[in-house]
């Protein structure tokens, strides 16, 4: 099974610089296991135990995942997957 999952610049040292890289699973956890099996360290910037980190966004299909099954959510062949970390800002 091939899922596209897209790499925000901040976690692109963990993947030699790749904007984009392939893993599988059925479920995002499952996914962010293999990707951390391949590049080592980025599941922990992405999860705090069985949960997305508070300032984590992960979409799949243009889809937030929190509003689906959170990582426990199902991935079929064709996925894409994007990881988006929450952005503040504004004028002081």
């Amino acid at each position: 099974m091939a899922i596209e999952v897209r790499i925000p610049t901040i976690l692109r040292t963990y993947t030699d610089g790749e904007k984009a890289v392939q893993g599988s699973g059925e479920t995002i956890a499952h996914l962010l296991a293999d990707l951390e099996s391949r590049h080592t360290g980025i599941e922990a910037r992405i999860v705090d135990g069985d949960k997305l980190r508070r300032f984590v966004n992960v979409y799949l299909n243009d889809e937030d995942v929190r509003f689906l099954d959170g990582i426990d959510t199902k991935l079929t062949d064709g996925d894409n997957v994007t990881i988006l970390p929450a952005v503040a800002g504004g004028m002081v």
